[in-house]
């Protein structure tokens, strides 16, 4: 993620907390279940955010399921081709208009004198 540019290091603000973070592991098995890969996924506990102090609204994109069948009918009665996309790191790259600072994740060490991302 440092090297895609989704954070960087930083001094944490007076005024400001830093929301915890945490590292969630799994093991992903093949059919027969031998190990095919490990993944590990860095998540922020914004559970412990206060609306208000640490952000003022929430919004998740999610069509909705008559949308998608109204699209797929009309394409289908026009004739158009119809694509399927999925970008796996979209979320890593939205504008944010807050500045959102984290702690460190264990076994991270920051150069320098930085105590959040």
């Amino acid at each position: 993620m440092r090297l895609r540019g989704v954070f960087r290091a930083a001094k944490l603000p007076n005024g400001h907390r830093a929301i915890g973070t945490k590292w969630v592991f799994k093991i992903k098995r093949k059919a027969e279940g031998s190990i095919e890969k490990y993944k590990a996924r860095l998540v922020a506990k914004g559970f412990k955010q206060k609306y208000g102090i640490d952000y003022t609204e929430t919004f998740s994109p999610v069509v909705k399921y008559v949308t998608l069948r109204m699209i797929i009918a009309i394409a289908k009665y026009f004739g158009w081709p119809l694509d399927q996309l999925d970008v796996v790191t979209a979320f890593l790259y939205g504008i944010m208009k807050e500045l959102v600072f984290c702690a460190v994740p264990e076994g991270v060490d920051l150069d320098g004198d930085f105590d959040c991302l």
